[in-house]
């Protein structure tokens, strides 16, 4: 086991009617607030309502900024801090999942810098001070509502970059699991994908002796895949729906990276996928994470046989233990098929037209991961074998 450090100093707030105490959580910080949030969702849920009724019996000055996209755009970052900047804003409130979350540390993190906000994503420099934010999660996927993380995409050169600091961890999360039961299929199974991939990119490591944090990343990697089902077949399950969005803070608020290394890798790969492409993350990686699998398991077969067996509960073939790794990542591949999302690129109708441009964005800082190191050659065969 590593030497670590863990902090997680984000407040949770979680279960029923919880959202009505987000005017008396706000106003510990500021009476004036920037209200964040995606394409209207929140509004035809009614909880927007509900946010902006509580928000004004608190005396809180409320300012809007909606329309995140899926994958969110620097220009509506730059806007945001534009706007608090015009109006002396110095708290930013993101109602909705991931994206909405990762556009609103952008702009906090932005709005006290003298420069451009993306230099922080190109490694230009490195952010000292950060307007605090609180959330109200609606979409358990991408575990921002906890986490130091925040991925963007700049329209010039469709670069998809991320940054992690522990001053972006929000200082609250509202996490009512009722506001996840409208979700369609579609985003409950893109969900499931992306906070099971959180957890394998720290699973797959080459730290030894790390029981517990193996323990713990098996115990939710099992608990998405038992729930996920559950809620397909009926959405109003509340505790299943519970279970998944405890899951996704877990998967992603670095508990579950404590004595390890992660990797991280595949996920490089996927933002260049969704960057060009504008797929849905969890998509992405529905693709890609199988056939990273593939591409490196020979490295240390012994993990993926305990994935196998821990986590699909399948026997050890003592004689040929790569077929157990094998079929381990198998059971993965069906599981993302069984939720009717695609797993090679040719479903997404997705040619090798841009492969080269991928692989050399990808690894143009250096290689990419730790579990395996991969160089501009590894990701384009990866690329070729997720085709």
């Amino acid at each position: 086991m590593q030497n670590f450090v863990f902090q997680c100093a984000t407040k949770i707030i979680f279960g029923r009617n919880t959202e009505n105490q987000i005017g008396n959580e706000v106003k510990n910080y500021s009476r004036k607030v920037l209200l964040h949030y995606g394409a209207g969702s929140i509004k035809r849920s009614g909880l927007y309502d509900k946010v902006i009724k509580s928000l004004q019996e608190a005396d809180i000055e409320i300012f809007e900024l909606g329309g995140v996209l899926a994958n969110p755009r620097l220009s509506m970052v730059r806007e945001g801090i534009s706007q608090c900047h015009e109006n002396g804003i110095d708290f930013i409130l993101a109602v909705g999942g991931g994206s909405v979350i990762d556009s609103a540390k952008a702009i906090a993190v932005g709005v006290p810098y003298d420069g451009d906000v993306w230099d922080f994503f190109i490694r230009k420099s490195t952010p000292v001070r950060a307007l605090p934010l609180g959330v109200i999660l609606t979409i358990p996927a991408t575990g921002s509502e906890a986490s130091k993380s925040a991925v963007i995409t700049n329209e010039d050169g469709w670069y998809k970059r991320s940054i992690g600091y522990d001053l972006l961890r929000p200082a609250f999360a509202i996490m009512n699991p009722e506001f996840s039961v409208t979700l369609p299929p579609y985003q409950t199974a893109v969900g499931a994908v992306d906070i099971m991939s959180h957890v394998m990119e720290r699973y797959f490591t080459n730290v030894t002796n790390v029981e517990l944090t193996d323990r713990l990343c098996e115990a939710t990697l099992k608990t998405v895949l038992r729930n996920t089902p559950l809620v397909m077949q009926d959405p109003e399950d509340y505790n299943a729906r519970a279970e998944i969005m405890w899951a996704g803070t877990i998967a992603h608020n670095d508990l579950l990276s404590t004595g390890r290394i992660g990797d991280f890798g595949s996920h490089k790969i996927e933002h260049e996928l969704s960057g060009i492409y504008d797929v849905a993350h969890g998509v992405g990686l529905a693709v890609i994470f199988p056939a990273w699998m593939k591409y490196i398991y020979k490295n240390n077969v012994d993990r993926f046989v305990q994935f196998a067996v821990r986590v699909f509960d399948l026997e050890i073939d003592f004689e040929a233990s790569e077929n157990t790794a094998l079929e381990g990542i198998n059971k993965l591949e069906e599981f993302f098929k069984s939720l009717d999302l695609p797993t090679h690129l040719s479903e997404l109708h997705i040619t090798d037209e841009r492969f080269e441009e991928m692989a050399s964005k990808c690894t143009e800082k250096g290689p990419v991961g730790f579990f395996t190191k991969l160089y501009k050659e590894d990701v384009l065969n990866i690329l070729e074998l997720a085709r």
